[in-house]
């Protein structure tokens, strides 16, 4: 049922046409993915959604807050005015996604969810805010500065992290930053972007989930037991970071190209840079289990070995190779 409603709250969000249904549904996706958040089983799940409350309450409330000055001064109202309001209600969708420097909440409430949990917040979350801001007058400059902002956090909070939740958290801020680029120029290549993103993460995602491993280390000892997993979530990883020949780089391709078009040569030049940084902390990650030597388990374990979800996910990492020609036909 709370599963339901917060998809509804969402579609209620993005499919809108004033600023007080577009609320509703914010608040709808919002109290209904409270419940969901909640474990018996996970004792962090409770301080968890309760600091996700309060976030998205004070975000919630800075939206309303501005949405009704903008209503009450809409006859006297200044091309100055107008720009500060939209700048104050896009940093309230900004602190819904979890975009820096808006960012304070997303580490500490991911550390105490479960991977399904904390896979919702990666993707579903952020569909509704991002739609809203498309939809809103976006202030380049403004967009510009919380980029940045996302890119240098995102690279260098990563550095010394030794929990998977924290990495998959500040590599959604550097897809955030991503997103927010190609958001600016199209909204089909925000899409294609966005449901990539979403798939390479639930592929990485289902493998943490299955093997229960939420450190570094665990992830290491647990690779071993079976070696096409190990191929899987490595070629993953690296599809995550962007690094052709893996689909990863197709929606960044498009982003860079579109950037260069539109003469944004730094901003494409800033967001390389930053992503090679988020690149090499995976690869940290991948030589980790590839060089430390392990006893390995003589006993075949079947930790999901299942060849349907194998062969998907080598079909999709390494769709890159199809795309282009599905384009050229196109």
């Amino acid at each position: 049922m709370f599963f339901n409603s917060m998809i509804l709250g969402t579609m209620i969000s993005i499919s809108a046409y004033s600023w007080m249904s577009m609320w509703m549904g914010l608040e709808i996706n919002l109290l209904s993915i409270i419940p969901i958040l909640n474990s018996t089983k996970n004792m962090f799940s409770s301080e968890s959604s309760m600091k996700y409350f309060i976030t998205q309450a004070m975000a919630s409330m800075i939206l309303l807050f501005t949405v009704i000055l903008m209503l009450s001064l809409n006859e006297f109202i200044s091309p100055q005015m107008n720009q500060t309001f939209m700048i104050m209600l896009n940093s309230a969708l900004l602190t819904k996604i979890g975009a820096a420097p808006f960012h304070f909440w997303f580490p500490e409430v991911m550390e105490g969810l479960s991977w399904m949990n904390c896979f919702i917040l990666l993707t579903w979350q952020k569909i509704a805010p991002m739609i809203l801001m498309m939809n809103n007058k976006l202030n380049m400059n403004f967009m510009i500065i919380i980029i940045m902002f996302s890119l240098i956090i995102s690279a260098f909070m990563s550095m010394n992290q030794m929990s998977l939740r924290k990495i998959m958290t500040f590599s959604s801020i550097n897809h955030i930053a991503w997103m927010l680029s190609s958001m600016m120029i199209s909204y089909s290549i925000w899409m294609i972007y966005f449901i990539i993103y979403s798939i390479i993460s639930y592929s990485i995602i289902l493998m943490f989930h299955y093997n229960k491993s939420f450190y570094i280390n665990q992830l290491i000892l647990i690779m071993n037991k079976n070696k096409m997993t190990k191929l899987i979530f490595m070629l993953n990883f690296l599809s995550l970071g962007g690094l052709p020949p893996f689909i990863g780089f197709l929606p960044k391709w498009l982003t860079i190209n579109w950037l260069i078009n539109q003469n944004m040569y730094i901003l494409s030049f800033t967001l390389i840079i930053f992503t090679l940084i988020t690149l090499f902390i995976y690869t940290r990650i991948i030589f980790s289990s590839i060089i430390l030597y392990h006893n390995e388990i003589k006993i075949k374990q079947n930790y999901l070995n299942n060849y349907m979800f194998m062969l998907f996910n080598m079909i999709f990492i390494l769709m890159l190779i199809i795309t282009p020609m599905i384009f050229n036909l196109m």
